[in-house]
């Protein structure tokens, strides 16, 4: 396995890359990526939605990239130009990282779910265009609104002193295109911190605009449930959820199938 952390020209963001080279016994093999934004309000970034979730995606023939993506006092739009660049370089350098470059997801979490959405949302602004775009979306209870269900910590955090001139803008159900990358959301409807509406107004937004997507809701589980299991939380907690955990699988067969 390869393993390191690159910081990137542009933006200074740095990427911890997780890599299986396969080169000995399938030299042609080219895996899905994905690139991980941990949760964490835009506060700081949880590591139980970092290294666990890259290591599991290596299970499951999945190359993994943390983004260690900016958060306060940063302020928007840093984390989407932070974003923008890991999703090029992470193209361009497809081959050097034995990944299909035709198969390079945003995969987020709680308030990275929302940095991972706003790329696949907003590609299009971005100086990098299509290089930039990314070829799904794997979304776990992201913060999604500004409006009535918003996650209010975090878009305070993304936007600051512009907070009421900009919240529309990070509202990103708003900004659902035709050619708005493929999705795979899920969320539990006891989420008592990102409301499951979140998932819901986006799922709504895709259906409208004819985008392919899959949403699983659970009914139960706290928010930041992660991988759900004895890898990121303690033996018996709540948050452990066999239901849960099958997210992870389901979100890769489906990541394969793109």
């Amino acid at each position: 396995m390869r393993h390191e952390v690159i910081r990137l020209p542009e933006t200074g963001v740095e990427l911890e890359i997780y890599l299986t080279d396969n080169r000995a016994v399938e030299p042609e093999r080219r895996r899905p990526l994905a690139l991980i934004f941990p949760g964490g309000a835009y506060a700081w970034r949880s590591d139980r939605e970092a290294e666990p979730v890259a290591l599991h995606l290596l299970s499951l023939g999945i190359q993994a990239a943390v983004v260690r993506y900016s958060v306060a006092p940063a302020r928007y739009p840093k984390a989407l130009e932070e974003a923008a660049e890991s999703v090029a370089y992470a193209r361009a350098h497809a081959e050097e990282w034995l990944c299909d470059p035709h198969r390079i997801a945003v995969m987020g979490f709680s308030a990275g779910g929302h940095a991972a959405a706003h790329i696949g949302l907003k590609w299009h602004q971005m100086p990098q265009g299509k290089n930039c775009r990314p070829d799904a979306m794997i979304l776990s209870y992201p913060v999604i609104t500004s409006g009535e269900y918003a996650h209010r910590e975090s878009i305070e955090n993304l936007l600051g002193d512009q907070y009421m001139n900009l919240k529309e803008e990070a509202s990103l159900e708003k900004f659902v295109r035709e050619d708005t990358p493929p999705v795979f959301l899920w969320h539990t409807r006891e989420d008592g911190c990102v409301p499951v509406e979140n998932s819901l107004l986006l799922a709504e937004a895709l259906c409208r605009k004819g985008v392919d997507f899959e949403l699983h809701i659970w009914q139960h589980g706290e928010h930041g449930l992660s991988l759900s299991s004895d890898q990121v939380y303690p033996a018996g907690a709540e948050s452990i959820r066999p239901e849960c955990r099958e997210w992870i699988e389901m979100a890769a067969r489906w990541l394969r199938e793109i």
